[in-house]
């Protein structure tokens, strides 16, 4: 009577499904269902403020747009991108721990595009000096984990170094097993970056080691997730530690101790920034949120709010319109071994408007806009960094043949920006 067993989709998650009379069975071990909060569990601290009299009401599809209006949007897009720089700088580079597969001949076509992707954001770190000893790479939208994999096989000589694996996601094919090395430190920790407090990781409490954020192909508004669990939650906890009142000294210990600071001040400016640096590959800004957008304070310096944003992200994907019929077609597959870590780009002609805009802007105008769209979203990402102690940049990491999402940002303590003692 196998075959009189009704399957229905899981009520926890539908994208599975389950036999009807073993439904209570399987629903207290679904992988799907809620499980206790990890003491790193904060509730929305790295969400952003969210101002209700600024989340607007829902908004017409850009297809159903009429000319004035997207003209008016365009004419305040290139008013707010004036004085940017356009063209970022190519820091297209490699790194010899991935030499080796890199020239593996049975590599195909999409396994090699990720591994110079890798090569370069390795290439990248090392030029910053983010690969050495005592420090926690924290890699945010893992997946497979393949991005500190390599990280790991570039510091095999390296001591004290830890890897936290964050993703939201129960993920499958993971390459946490093949990290040769015995002293290095792997977790996984499965929750949502919007929730994360790395103050509370036990394995970051117990060392404190500073923290190198990293990520490849970090998916819109996660992006300004991990941005802020860096440089805000984290961060403020870690400089809340640091300041404990300083017993009363007399004036002559006063100047004593002060010019004992200067002079040690050189040598321990790296040590004083929790955050060591950040490395992140941009993706996806159709898919980011004004209620956690980091840049908003940038956007309003320029006469822009949440509306504005609201059709900036979506044009964003313009920029990368002509991907979208070869994407298509390539995301049919279920082949398991293919890396679906880069979050690709398909869209109905509806949301991207692409037939409506015909008479209005041509294919390489919408293009234009699209990574004009791109370069602003990302520009506020930037000076948010910079107004909080770093030196921050965009540039080129590998070529658009191999990935048209191709802008890396980096960050690192500005030391200009690291207060003085005072004496």
């Amino acid at each position: 009577k196998e075959n009189d067993r009704r399957r229905i989709p899981c009520p926890l998650d539908p994208k599975h499904t389950v036999y009807e009379d073993q439904l209570q069975k399987h629903l207290k071990k679904c992988n799907s269902r809620e499980k206790p909060k990890p003491v790193y569990f904060v509730q929305d601290i790295n969400a952003g403020f969210k101002d209700v009299a600024e989340i607007p009401e829902k908004h017409v599809p850009i297809s159903s747009l009429c000319k004035e209006v997207l003209e008016n949007l365009i004419i305040k897009l290139k008013k707010a991108s004036n004085g940017l720089e356009r063209h970022l700088e190519e820091q297209i580079l490699s790194h010899q721990a991935l030499q080796e597969a890199l020239n593996d001949p049975k590599n195909g076509e999409s396994a090699f595009k990720h591994l110079k992707q890798q090569a370069s954001i390795l290439g990248n770190m090392e030029k910053l000096h983010l690969l050495g000893p005592g420090r926690c790479f924290v890699e945010f939208g893992a997946g497979r984990g393949k991005l500190s994999h390599w990280v790991d096989v570039a510091l095999q000589n390296v001591e004290n170094v830890q890897f936290l694996l964050v993703e939201r996601a129960t993920t499958r094919f993971k390459v946490d097993g093949k990290h040769k090395r015995r002293d290095s430190i792997f977790e996984r920790l499965q929750v949502d970056i919007q929730h994360l407090c790395l103050k509370k990781v036990p394995i970051l409490e117990k060392k404190k080691l500073p923290v190198v954020g990293i990520g490849k192909h970090l998916c819109g508004a996660a992006t300004d997730l991990a941005l802020r669990c860096l440089v805000e939650s984290y961060t403020a906890c870690c400089d809340g530690e640091n300041e404990d009142p300083a017993p009363k000294r007399s004036r002559i210990d006063k100047t004593e101790v002060a010019s004992k600071n200067a002079a040690e001040n050189e040598s321990d400016k790296d040590d004083r920034k929790p955050v060591a640096g950040i490395v992140i590959a941009l993706c996806c800004h159709h898919k980011c949120d004004w209620t956690h957008y980091v840049g908003r304070e940038f956007f309003k310096s320029v006469g822009l709010g949440p509306v504005e944003f609201h059709y900036f992200q979506r044009m964003s994907s313009w920029a990368t319109c002509g991907m979208r019929e070869t994407t298509t077609k390539a995301s049919t597959s279920e082949d398991q071994t293919n890396d679906t870590e880069e979050h690709e780009q398909t869209f109905s002609k509806t949301e991207s408007g692409s037939d409506a805009l015909q008479g209005i802007l041509t294919v390489e105008e919408q293009k234009e806009i699209g990574c004009l769209c791109k370069l602003l979203i990302d520009h506020g990402r930037i000076e948010y960094l910079q107004q909080r102690g770093y030196k921050a940049a965009l540039q080129y990491y590998i070529e658009p043949a191999v990935s048209l999402e191709n802008v890396l940002l980096t960050a690192v303590p500005s030391p200009s920006l690291i207060p003085e003692p005072t004496i």
